[in-house]
């Protein structure tokens, strides 16, 4: 009996993420690129999942994500939610909240008993909590946004960034570091600033152990951390948080042939 493989792909607002598992859900390929919806980044990380996995055809494909409307080549769409809440679920099989920051959104999701998603809450309406104010952030201390988790290690008392839009709280830091604030401390200023953005919308969901972190965000350490403690729960980060939507949408696609 021929081995069947299927599809996962996550595009995103700033990068595109791919998975191929094998009938026992075991990852065969993966292939993460950063460039999102719009761009050739989907049709490359789709590439370079096959090429790992050294197939050339998958049973049926699931694409999640900002941009998987635009992708026509998938026998099914789901969202990021449904997908995140899957592949965390499989990676992490006690967790039952994940928090979720990506590029251009961050979101809350609690997860039933049977994995399914049982309530959420999302920021897309501002960037304010999300990958794209890092970008800024980074930007503005004119440093790249892989040094900002260091940055902030070193900060002795994060300077408080008020302001709720990213716009704005741009301007607010170029007015704290005329006024001579040490880059290292507006850096954690910054990442106590998600961490509150997502107690803010945590609020509304409640948050129960276990807790998984997802999303490109989560590969910074230092933002991990600010969450731990403005939400006083340990934060579990998966080995692969940006892979973990397009890991559910392939155990989607795998359930499409049940």
């Amino acid at each position: 009996m021929t081995e069947k493989y299927y599809l996962g792909i996550d595009i995103g607002s700033s990068s595109s993420k791919a998975v191929i598992i094998d009938g026992d859900a075991k990852i065969v390929g993966e292939k993460i690129i950063n460039l999102g919806t719009g761009s050739r980044g989907p049709a490359e990380v789709i590439l370079g999942a096959f090429e790992q996995a050294g197939i050339t055809e998958v049973s049926k494909t699931v694409a999640t994500g900002y941009g998987r409307i635009q992708f026509k080549d998938a026998d099914k769409q789901m969202t990021e939610i449904s997908c995140h809440a899957k592949g965390v679920k499989h990676l992490v099989p006690t967790a039952q909240t994940v928090i979720d920051i990506g590029g251009q959104d961050a979101k809350v999701i609690r997860i039933a008993p049977d994995g399914k998603v049982d309530n959420f809450v999302m920021n897309d309406k501002c960037a304010a909590g999300t990958g794209r104010f890092l970008e800024v952030m980074a930007r503005v201390l004119d440093v790249k946004i892989s040094e900002l988790s260091d940055l902030a290690e070193k900060g002795q008392s994060g300077v408080t960034i008020s302001s709720t839009c990213t716009v704005f709280a741009e301007s607010e830091t170029i007015s704290q570091l005329s006024g001579g604030s040490k880059i290292e401390d507006i850096a954690l200023g910054s990442h106590k600033s998600i961490a509150e953005k997502i107690v803010g919308l945590a609020g509304r969901v409640g948050l129960v152990d276990d807790i998984v972190m997802s999303g490109g965000v989560a590969l910074n350490a230092s933002v991990v951390k600010a969450v731990e403690e403005a939400t006083g729960h340990k934060i579990i980060r998966v080995p692969d948080p940006q892979g973990a939507g397009a890991l559910g949408a392939a155990l989607y696609a795998r359930d499409l042939d049940k």
